[in-house]
């Protein structure tokens, strides 16, 4: 027996008699879906002439093959792209609250709701009914990066929708391109018209860039209209992509847009293993999109749940999954984003960013898998949900239910430190992960890193195994996500080093097994908790929630008092650790191109730069250290450089640029 529960707010709702349709909508009457209310049709939806649904809430459309989602006209004849719109509005309820993160724990109400659709069972030939989303996106730079959760949209469409020109011409920056994780590419539409459209240019789940040319997304609300797609066979193999690319020494090779793979293709979760443009780097790399009207749940991706009562996706190789893309700039020698969030699942839970795990609507990501051997499938329709925050182990998978936290046994400690401005705004994050199975230092078998960029102004470095700067990797990168075995580096030091002036307090954000601990919590399943040191303080108890000022650019994290360590130590008239400078090399996806980050400890600095014959092809003396300095190096010569740099002190610090 079908069932049809409706929200108070409804106004005025004439039924109708046919088969197929279990909810109708007339002309003249309005329904309002509140914020917070669930409507529940078990079976087809129709709004006709101007009859409207304004969704605050969720809406749900649960039927099968004889039923339909539809709008029609006062003819009853079925609306089109260029005459609909209109009758079914998915509503945002906080629209300047769009770049809020919505905390994922149960007990603090989201920040950020919108209106969300949920159609489930219908064949997409039933489904024509046009929708207006909202849309509001925090402005990714060049680029921006969207979804298109609409069935065979008109590219073209987008011109008033958005707000802009968009063209055909690739590298414009008004163009549409969508990724290929098979080619590791982005192709471009060459026209906005004709056979092209959203849905069979590329799959309902592709990942899209909109050149950003006079695009406002973030001040604007925008709406964009389509037919939601079919939830049937919404389902994806993720296995080969870039496994028969050759990227070519340092990533020179080129694409089949004779763009070459290193001024695009980053690897973050690669990049700390010393394999950059070998082994698994850019290889196994899968971006999406949201495909649907409704979030989806990707905290539980990586477990075997119980058919009956999982979402039967279990994909058993993955190491992490990127998202919330920022600061994507494109010039003449290609494009890259500056910052990412990141979540790693190899330690048996997530770690890193977990608040960020709901994709919403229009929302994109990207997962990387440690391997090809598997051919798992990660099924878009089972990790739809309502809610805002995930929901955890002992919670049966449903779009409704009221999820919380995950919430397994206490192996996996989290520190994360959040670097705030004058204003109490964050503005950078880090990670420190500690658990039995994790790795100490640089090593190919590191699990759960993630490496930071050259636009974060905050993280971690490299640890040597007796704690302190590890000196061969100071210079070549650093962490936003940085683990260790808390067995073995329990009270040795991770070096914490900011690049900011503007960063005035760190707040720590402690979780054990993802779950966030209470506040004003030191002490965690193990006994044991976080400490930190300030330049030239004490070693002090970190606790959940708490707001510390800034007194310096070098801190120190541990898991565990390092007391006993360093009573050990001095008693052995030796030194804890040997600071090291922390100047470094990194590449800068924003100006693609490499820099020089300074010690902030430096004043002054010569620099010079060799390429492998040993020729002097940069050469500056006093640089001032206050700003980073761009190597300036020609992209069309495929070269290696040895770069040295010197301090006004005497400190030197040589590495190696690979091209």
């Amino acid at each position: 027996m079908r069932k049809s529960l409706f929200a108070i707010g409804l106004l005025a709702i004439s039924w109708s008699v046919q088969a197929q349709i279990l909810c109708h909508v007339d002309t003249n009457a309005n329904m309002y879906v509140s914020k917070g209310t669930l409507v529940y049709s078990g079976g087809g939806m129709q709004m006709k002439g101007d009859g409207k649904i304004e969704n605050h809430g969720n809406v749900m459309v649960v039927g099968n093959a004889t039923d339909a989602f539809r709008t029609i006209d006062a003819s009853n004849v079925a609306k089109t792209e260029a005459n609909g719109g209109g009758n079914f509005v998915n509503m945002l309820n906080e629209p300047t609250a769009y770049a809020s993160v919505n905390a994922n724990n149960p007990t603090t109400p989201p920040v950020y709701t919108y209106g969300q659709l949920y159609v489930s069972g219908l064949t997409q030939a039933n489904i024509t009914g046009i929708i207006d989303q909202q849309f509001r996106q925090v402005r990714h730079g060049d680029y921006q990066q969207v979804g298109m959760p609409f069935y065979l949209k008109s590219p073209s469409t987008l011109n008033a929708e958005l707000g802009k020109s968009f063209n055909g011409t690739r590298r414009s920056k008004n163009d549409m391109l969508h990724w290929d994780n098979t080619r590791v590419e982005f192709h471009h539409l060459p026209t906005l018209y004709g056979i092209y459209k959203f849905g069979n240019a590329a799959p309902a789940y592709a990942y899209w860039i909109l050149g950003g040319n006079s695009l406002d997304v973030s001040n604007v609300t925008r709406t964009v209209k389509g037919t939601p797609w079919s939830d049937i066979g919404m389902n994806v193999t993720l296995q080969n992509a870039g496994s028969a690319i050759n990227f070519g020494a340092g990533g020179s090779n080129k694409n089949d847009y004779a763009e070459r793979y290193n001024t695009y293709l980053q690897d973050g979760f690669e990049l700390t293993s010393g394999t950059a443009w070998t082994g698994n780097f850019g290889k196994n790399w899968y971006q999406y999109a949201n495909p649907f009207l409704t979030n989806l749940d990707l905290s539980r991706i990586a477990y075997n749940e119980p058919a009956t009562v999982g979402d039967g996706v279990n994909l058993s190789n993955i190491y992490g999954v990127r998202l919330d893309v920022s600061g994507v700039q494109y010039n003449q020698n290609g494009g890259g984003s500056g910052s990412y969030r990141a979540i790693t699942f190899n330690a048996g839970v997530p770690t890193g960013d977990v608040d960020y795990m709901m994709i919403r609507p229009l929302g994109t990501f990207a997962i990387k898998l440690n391997n090809n051997s598997n051919a798992d499938v990660l099924n878009f329709s089972n990790l739809r949900r309502f809610n805002y925050y995930s929901r955890d182990a002992s919670t049966n998978y449903s779009v409704s239910a009221n999820k919380g936290l995950i919430s397994n046994s206490g192996t996996v400690k989290q520190l994360g430190v959040i670097a705030l401005d004058a204003n109490g705004k964050a503005i950078g994050t880090t990670y420190y992960v500690v658990y039995p199975n994790g790795s100490t230092g640089h090593t190919a078998t590191a699990t759960t890193q993630y490496a930071a960029t050259g636009t974060d102004i905050l993280g971690t470095f490299e640890e040597s195994t007796s704690g302190g700067y590890d000196n061969n990797y100071t210079a070549k990168y650093w962490l936003y996500i940085n683990e260790a075995n808390e067995n073995d580096f329990q009270g040795k030091n991770v070096k914490l080093v900011n690049y900011s002036s503007a960063i005035k307090s760190y707040k720590f954000e402690i979780r054990e097994n993802a779950a966030l601990v209470s506040d004003g919590t030191h002490q965690l399943s193990s006994g044991i908790g976080f400490y930190y040191k300030a330049p030239n303080g004490s070693v002090t108890e970190a606790k959940q929630g708490d707001v510390i000022p800034v007194a310096g650019a070098e801190y120190d994290l541990y898991y565990g008092s390092p007391s006993t360590l360093i009573a050990t130590a001095k008693a052995a008239g030796g030194e804890v650790s040997v600071k090291p400078s922390r100047t470094k090399v990194v590449y800068n996806p924003e100006i693609t191109n490499y820099i020089v980050r300074f010690d902030p400890d430096w004043k002054k600095a010569d620099i010079e730069v060799y390429d492998m014959s040993g020729k002097l092809v940069i050469s500056k003396k006093a640089v001032s250290t206050s700003t980073d300095f761009v190597i300036e190096l020609d992209s069309a010569i495929k070269n290696s450089y040895v770069v040295k740099i010197v301090s006004d002190k005497g400190e030197t610090v040589n590495t190696k640029i690979l091209k």
